[in-house]
């Protein structure tokens, strides 16, 4: 998954689009009407306003003006202050004539007006009484920030003193959080237990009574060799004052709440559903994520089918190898076999995915016409946070100046197994998958930033399980446990769809989803659980990738029916890319009219 920063009332409810080059409409005369300029005016306008309120995201873009602020985003009036800004641009944006406006600018009209509507929906459900859980969150996302190889620069004195400043405003945030958590105790709107006890060590893990022991002194340890002994003496004085002080005391508090407090007023039961406004919650969070207007109840049976076909093509890989038993004996075989655990180091992991990298570098020029510019690394994921990570991208800097991230989880190197999909793992989190999209994106300049840094997990999801297809025609998947783990990866989403709606609008409970995985999935039980506590964190999140990939597949298909001889795959990427990612129907508007000028 690409990793985005938690913002506002919902994780990941960020704007912006992609593109590399200027779509054509963009350069005609309409573009010179006051009208067009007034509407990339109010683009601007917002996009300035949206960063004072989110300077985390302002900066995770690449934005340093706010780097030294960190704002109480759990208060009342943080949440009317959001209100009163989307209701204002919504209300501004109605003034213009859709009509009259150029192609892309339509699109940009229905972005923004389906994001501030999406935004002001959201502010109405109660999910501000659960302020952060284990998968996402402050807490966690700022020893990201502040480790020293995160988005947060530490190149100059000035930098290392803004990072402080964000820690100065931590406390503050930690006791609305606190209080935030206790009004959701009156009122029932909880976390499950079953996460709030991961929940805990999290925060313990963060507590230190050495500075130098901390997550958090990790600038300290890398100071640019231009700093003088007298700031680097300074700063290390300030940095153990801030871990100590406020830092260590802050998380230490967290902790104790959680456990003393919080733990025993969670609750049991599994899905968001039996909370108070639990059903309506899941039913705007399933259309947040997919950017469609499917009911739970049709994206459950849509994982079911997909199950069935997914298994079928796994029979066939298991016939393939020899494997005499049922696919469930298979499942274990893969799982336990010394053959399929073959790397002693990290490093050895990390190197056999260049090595995929390097693979698939010759094939990608026949598929992408575009390609970013944004330096590409592969990293294995900071050790406070591995053990409950997924696989993530980072993205890059615009700039260039901060590379896109392919972060890797390795507990124990010698378990990693070769069947967790490593092709089709690093085609989804990286080439061409998050690295592509999001890069292009982000570079693309004649687009308003609103749309630049978009985020739509349903189509930048989606396009990334999209990605994962096209391991044969990038000359991978030649070993049939390689497409085994291609399988799995696709069946791991197919199954999201049947045990999310199933915990959240159903009665399934986590033994029986964790269950449902078992039969479906070579995942071990302790990846098994720590999926289902992550879909029981963050509902409706894991629809869109198997949801976005579907209608990505669909548009393909269709055009290839369509085109015939004149469908060129190369041009049907570099259009579904361009623009960055929309929602699913805005995408589609799009790419109906492109097949016509084909």
């Amino acid at each position: 998954m690409r990793k985005i920063a938690l913002t506002g009332l919902l994780a990941g409810a960020l704007l912006g689009s992609c593109s590399q080059q200027k779509s054509a409409e963009t350069t005609t005369d309409a573009a010179a009407t006051p009208a067009v300029q007034d509407l990339n005016k109010l683009f601007d306008n917002y996009w300035e306003e949206n960063a004072k309120l989110f300077p985390l995201d302002a900066t995770s873009q690449g934005d340093n003006r706010y780097n030294d602020q960190l704002p109480n985003d759990g208060t009342r009036a943080f949440r009317e202050k959001q209100r009163a800004t989307y209701q204002s641009y919504l209300d501004q944006l109605h003034k213009f004539d859709r009509a009259s406006l150029s192609a892309n600018d339509q699109i940009s009209y229905d972005i923004f007006e389906y994001e501030m509507q999406s935004r002001l929906e959201g502010l109405k459900l109660n999910t501000w009484m659960i302020p952060f859980q284990q998968f996402w969150g402050l807490p966690l996302s700022l020893g990201q920030y502040g480790s020293g190889e995160g988005v947060q620069p530490f190149k100059t004195v000035k930098d290392y003193e803004n990072w402080l400043g964000r820690v100065r405003q931590f406390p503050a945030w930690a006791d609305t959080a606190i209080s935030n958590f206790r009004q959701g105790m009156k009122t029932g709107v909880v976390l499950p237990k079953a996460l709030v006890v991961k929940m805990i060590p999290q925060m313990r893990d963060l507590v230190v009574k050495d500075a130098a022991q901390s997550l958090f002194y990790g600038p300290i340890n890398r100071f640019p060799k231009e700093f003088t002994v007298a700031e680097r003496k300074q700063l290390s004085s300030a940095y153990q004052e801030a871990i100590l002080t406020q830092l260590s005391p802050t998380y230490q508090k967290l902790a104790d709440f959680l456990e003393k407090e919080y733990l025993p007023k969670a609750r049991a039961s599994t899905g968001i559903g039996v909370i108070p406004e639990g059903p309506e919650t899941y039913r705007y969070l399933v259309k947040y994520w997919t950017t469609t207007e499917k009911t739970p109840d049709e994206i459950h049976q849509i994982g079911l089918q997909e199950v069935a076909r997914i298994r079928a093509e796994m029979e066939q890989v298991k016939q393939q190898v020899g494997f005499k038993g049922d696919l469930k004996a298979f499942f274990e075989q893969l799982k336990t076999d010394p053959k399929l655990m073959p790397y002693k180091t990290p490093q050895q992991i990390l190197d056999a995915f260049r090595v995929i990298q390097a693979k698939i570098d010759p094939n990608l020029k026949k598929m992408f016409g575009r390609t970013p510019k944004t330096p590409f690394e592969i990293r294995q994921t900071e050790a406070f946070r591995a053990a409950s990570a997924s696989a993530e991208y980072n993205q890059g800097s615009p700039d260039g100046s901060r590379p896109g991230i392919f972060y890797v989880p390795i507990v124990d190197a010698t378990k990693f197994n070769v069947t967790s999909g490593m092709e089709s793992l690093f085609l989804h989190e990286a080439i061409p998958g998050h690295h592509y999209q999001t890069s292009l994106q982000q570079e693309n300049e004649s687009l308003p930033k609103f749309r630049r840094f978009a985020w739509y997990g349903a189509m930048g999801e989606g396009w990334a399980l999209y990605t994962e297809s096209l391991g044969k025609e990038l000359g991978l998947y030649t070993d049939p446990y390689q497409r085994m783990g291609a399988l799995g990866d696709e069946m791991l989403r197919a199954v999201r769809l049947v045990v999310d709606t199933g915990m959240h609008a159903g009665t399934m409970t986590r033994e029986q989803a964790i269950q449902y995985m078992l039969d479906n999935l070579a995942l071990s039980e302790e990846e098994d659980v720590s999926a289902i506590e992550r879909y029981m964190a963050i509902p409706g999140q894991a629809l869109s990738y198997k949801i976005g990939q579907l209608k990505i597949r669909e548009l393909r298909t269709r055009y290839e029916k369509q085109l015939g001889s004149k469908f060129s795959l190369s041009s049907f990427h570099d259009e579904l890319l361009k623009d960055g990612v929309m929602p699913l129907a805005v995408l589609e508007r799009k790419m109906d009219a492109w097949a016509k000028t084909q």
